[in-house]
């Protein structure tokens, strides 16, 4: 999803949290909103079930003011723990720039936490993605419980590459922001090493290592930590162990998640991810210019409770998105696409319901944000020629 715009030497980069259901994603999330001062975040959009997991996704935009020469804009996302929403769980992961897998250190989830991670390197390798060429970290969360595995028995069973990894206690925030340092300085890192992220201007380092000395504005930590009112850390975890050198991996042109292979370096004019006063949504990120107005509204009447309006929004965004995979009746354009039919037909449906609830506008959502990924993979709308 990297989006750059080399004018105003902005970054945007899409972060992935992982891992088995109620292992702590969305607490880390969470945490991170809470410790990142207001005027550095964006709105935390939240889609739970009645057992407080996530259904689809949270998105928090966080601003990191400087990086060298470059500022960043992380977009952070969890994906659902639960394994029969895998379907969501590739939407999430397409163009993700880096992944924190979130690993619950009881010993009754050490089969859950395997097969999550199994999970991951499936979806990844579905996109052309090796997770050992991918910049990973994972947090050993759950800490606090008494019973918790032993670190080193939890790195042999999930993380042989020795990849930097932390423990954490997700509702306290212990060791949290440390992670999210780690994974920003190792995408940025991943992203100069392929070009994709302008060098300093300056003959400065391009990321200083986690730990060493900053001053005012320097380095990745410090800012990370200038965001959350707190001095920069002096001394990394012992835990932290730096990756292999990564290789190359295709990255998307969105300024979130999206699904085109291809490296996009923005024009002099930021996108509104990178200008704009209200943060993307998950829907508006994955818009096509065209399309970017509806799904803005669509996501303002959910924020809203507005449940009814957003339906329609998505319906009739939809209808416009499936438009450009040319003439005919809807079900045909769906079909082209390849997008399920089942789910058309119910977005029609409660589109036409008097009353509606907030699963079913978030199913609307939901239903959208399938039709703009399934747009860019087939590479609609078509970039204009002169």
């Amino acid at each position: 999803m990297s989006s750059v715009n080399l004018v105003a030497r902005e970054v945007a980069v899409k972060i992935v949290f992982y891992g088995p259901g109620l292992s702590g994603k969305t607490t880390t999330l969470r945490k991170v909103y809470e410790t990142v001062r207001p005027a550095h975040r964006g709105e935390m959009m939240s889609i739970a079930t009645e057992g407080d997991r996530t259904l689809f996704f949270d998105f928090l935009p966080v601003k990191v003011e400087r990086v060298n020469d470059c500022t960043v804009r992380l977009a952070l996302y969890t994906v659902p723990g639960q394994v029969f929403y895998n379907a969501t769980r590739k939407l999430v992961l397409q163009g993700a720039d880096g992944v924190v897998f979130v690993a619950d250190s009881q010993p009754e989830m050490m089969d859950a936490n395997r097969e999550s991670l199994a999970n991951l390197e499936e979806n990844l390798l579905e996109q052309g993605v090796r997770v050992e060429r991918f910049p990973l970290v994972f947090q050993w969360n759950k800490r606090d419980i008494p019973k918790a595995l032993p670190v080193p028995e939890l790195r042999a069973a999930l993380n042989p590459r020795n990849v930097p990894d932390f423990e954490t206690e997700a509702i306290s925030g212990r060791g949290v922001m440390d992670a999210l340092k780690a994974i920003t300085r190792l995408v940025i890192q991943d992203l100069r090493a392929k070009r994709i992220v302008p060098p300093p201007r300056s003959a400065t380092p391009t990321i200083p290592s986690l730990g060493a000395a900053k001053g005012t504005g320097g380095g990745l930590e410090a800012q990370l930590s200038q965001l959350a009112g707190r001095a920069p850390a002096v001394a990394a975890p012992a835990t932290a162990t730096a990756p292999r050198p990564m290789g190359p991996v295709s990255r998307s042109n969105l300024p979130a998640i999206g699904a085109h292979p291809q490296v996009h370096v923005a024009p002099p004019v930021a996108p509104p991810a990178l200008t704009g006063q209200r943060p993307l949504g998950p829907a508006s990120a994955l818009a096509p210019s065209d399309l970017f107005d509806h799904a803005r509204a669509a996501e303002g009447a959910f924020s809203s409770g507005d449940y009814g309006t957003c339906i329609q929004a998505c319906l009739d965004a939809t209808r416009r998105g499936l438009a450009l995979a040319g003439e005919g009746p809807l079900g045909s354009q769906a079909y082209l696409l390849h997008v399920n039919g089942g789910d058309l037909l119910k977005l029609q449906t409660l589109a036409a319901r008097s009353s509606n609830r907030v699963d079913d506008a978030a199913f609307a959502l939901y239903v959208l944000m399938q039709i703009f990924t399934r747009l860019h993979a087939a590479g609609l709308p078509a970039p204009a020629t002169e």
